[in-house]
């Protein structure tokens, strides 16, 4: 066993886990992506996903059908109303450095560089609960990713902030990007501080690119609320970065952690493909 890694205990997983900071991030090692997965194995992934709020492979050789597949092995696949990529993986979605310059364009009147914090389709009632990323075309350095532990960032709150934010609803409007591609849907709202459904801890969640404000709230007193979360989100104490090589994958619990990505690689046509995990509709929640 490597030194690095430490194997699953208690498992009939193989897996190896190396954690890169102590509540978020880890690599994944003695794992091929490629090949099927069995049911301890899956089970192992989806532990450390739960812990760690994303997870890294290394070295991984997949085509779409293959990160397709493992992507299918956590739940059924979401197809984003954006995707035009592969009409065979309808859910297979391309992040391209091009589509990402355009959407900034379309979100820098209301959000300031270096503030998109976000977390996927949390436009959506019933938002995708993971999302599996992997590395196609990057450029030579450059275009890391941020995650940041949202359970962290809330209990870095002072007690008075929390109470402040406590019930509260914040709005996620993707409506702009949403009609640039045919399609249209209700702005909905998410409480700001979230009850993740299996691990119990409490989330700061709030995205940064879908025009947020505190609903019940006067806009200066919201402003200064989400600018305290955006602090939070800031703090490198709460956050993994992970740096991309050829061959890496992703795969992270959308409703544990928001993330943002590192644009400092110029004009390089940097690709990633995504693939996004719907989750189930518990009204209860809502």
């Amino acid at each position: 066993m490597s030194t690095a890694f430490a194997q699953v205990l208690g498992s009939d997983s193989k897996i190896e886990i190396r954690p890169l900071q102590p509540t978020i991030g880890a690599e994944i090692g003695n794992i091929d992506l490629g090949q099927p997965l069995s049911p301890a194995d899956r089970d192992a992934i989806r532990a450390a996903v739960l812990k760690y709020k994303v997870v890294f492979f290394r070295d991984q050789t997949i085509d779409n059908a293959q990160h397709a597949a493992f992507a299918r092995e956590f739940g059924p696949l979401y197809v984003h109303p954006s995707n035009k990529h592969d009409d065979k993986i309808a859910p297979l979605h391309k992040i391209s450095a091009e589509d990402a310059a355009r959407y900034e364009d379309r979100v820098r009147k209301y959000v300031a560089p270096g503030d998109e914090y976000h977390t996927d389709t949390s436009w959506r009632l019933v938002p995708t609960w993971g999302a599996v990323l992997r590395a196609v075309n990057l450029p030579p350095v450059g275009g890391d990713t941020i995650w940041v532990d949202a359970n962290l960032a809330y209990e870095g709150l002072s007690d008075e902030v929390k109470a402040r934010l406590e019930g509260r609803y914040v709005t996620h409007d993707f409506l702009g990007a949403l009609n640039g591609s045919g399609h249209d849907y209700p702005i909905v709202s998410h409480p700001v501080v979230r009850t993740h459904r299996e691990t119990g801890q409490k989330i700061l969640w709030v995205n940064f690119t879908q025009k947020p404000q505190i609903l019940g709230l006067e806009l200066a007193e919201s402003r200064a609320l989400l600018d305290e979360v955006l602090r939070q989100y800031k703090r490198p104490e709460f956050q993994v970065r992970f740096s991309w090589r050829p061959g890496s994958v992703a795969f992270w619990d959308n409703r544990g952690a928001v993330h943002y990505a590192v644009k400092n690689y110029g004009d390089f046509p940097r690709v990633l493909e995504r693939i996004l995990i719907a989750d189930e509709p518990l009204y209860a929640d809502l």
